[in-house]
């Protein structure tokens, strides 16, 4: 005899299609889902920011509305230098005659990363910063920051020039983002942010900080260890004038970032950024071209990045990370630590006469400090 199947079992069979057309989204497809939306909920926010929406005004430079990113301009317009008033005349004597081959190897390889380096960080200021900040004032800083970072890739290559007579061996160093592993490495982390439309304009920002503000860091330092050390004049010169630079670039970045309203990122998001930074910055200068070549101390350079790298954050508003002393007395001197003014000390009279007296600031706004925050 045929059965038939009451009303509540035919609703038992029913279940799985059912369950089967309302299957929730996996884990990792309701984390995009998620990340999505915040990321759509973010660009909107940026058309609604003073920095980044559209401006009408800014063709015309006055009046000044920013007056701080004004500052920065005429600080960076001050401190203008050029490759030729560096004299490497006695440098070939301690490169051939007091540096060991190890020390030279690692000298070479660091002037390959940051001749390559100030031409990515010029490629994000003409592909995406300068096309997405709306406000003159913060354009006047950008374009003078082109000018100085290819004051810098000159500088870098005329190092190499100098030190470096075999051809081959010149022309490897040049080509050090495809011919150098770690390099490449420290470059493509760089590149991806510029590549990047799914990340937002202040996660960019906390990005380049940290390309000039850590991944210069350890180079900086291990160039003044030389300093310290008594050699190569010219090199450790440059090095102290570009670092004075780099300090203020990444101060800039560290002000436009408080300026933002709408659209600053989660502390989380910060600190993930500058840690993995950190990071990268950690194994090039201790495992994949270690200090040790040039007699440093490969944990406390680690821990130096990690010192600078707490600064850095501070800046940007989060809380220090590692909690950790400065390990280099001898860093005191530079400006990316901060202890230094370089506009007090005048160093080497590089601050050009008059420019910030005609800045529209007092006498206690022209020393630029980096003493807490960089």
């Amino acid at each position: 005899m045929a059965t038939t199947a009451t009303p509540a079992a035919a609703t038992t069979a029913n279940v799985p299609a059912v369950v089967a057309q309302t299957k929730p989204l996996d884990a990792d497809a309701q984390i995009e889902a998620s990340l999505a939306s915040k990321l759509h909920s973010l660009k909107l926010a940026e058309q609604s920011e003073p920095l980044l929406r559209p401006n009408p005004r800014r063709f015309v430079l006055f009046p000044i509305k920013f007056h701080e990113v004004w500052q920065m301009y005429k600080k960076a317009e001050a401190s203008f230098w050029t490759a030729e008033e560096v004299d490497l005349s006695k440098d070939m004597h301690d490169w051939e005659n007091r540096l060991n081959e190890d020390e030279r190897y690692f000298i070479s390889h660091i002037l390959a990363f940051f001749a390559a380096s100030d031409g990515i960080v010029n490629e994000n200021l003409l592909e995406r910063f300068s096309n997405e900040v709306q406000i003159p004032e913060a354009r006047c800083f950008y374009g003078f920051q082109i000018m100085i970072e290819n004051v810098h890739s000159e500088m870098y290559s005329l190092l190499i020039d100098t030190y470096v007579k075999e051809p081959a061996q010149r022309e490897h160093l040049f080509d050090a983002i495809d011919t150098i592993p770690c390099i490449r490495k420290k470059a493509a982390w760089a590149l991806r942010w510029i590549s990047d439309e799914n990340s937002t304009f202040a996660e960019r920002l906390v990005a380049f900080a940290a390309v000039e503000g850590i991944f210069f860091s350890g180079s900086f330092a291990s160039i003044f260890w030389l300093k310290k050390r008594g050699l190569m004049p010219g090199l450790t010169f440059s090095n102290e004038l570009i670092s004075r630079d780099e300090g203020l670039h990444t101060d800039f970045a560290c002000l436009l970032f408080s300026l933002l309203q709408n659209t600053r990122p989660d502390p989380k998001r910060v600190n993930a950024i500058i840690t993995e930074a950190v990071k990268i910055e950690q194994e090039f200068l201790t495992d994949a071209l270690p200090v040790m070549l040039i007699g440093m101390n490969a944990k406390l350079m680690q821990q130096y990045i990690e010192f600078v790298a707490d600064r850095l954050l501070v800046a940007l508003g989060n809380n220090k990370h590692y909690n950790v002393e400065n390990p280099f007395d001898f860093m005191d001197l530079i400006s990316l630590q901060g202890k230094t003014n370089f506009f007090e000390k005048r160093v080497s009279d590089y601050q050009k006469a008059g420019v910030m007296s005609g800045a529209g600031a007092d006498k206690a706004a022209n020393n630029f400090t980096l003493d807490a925050d960089f």
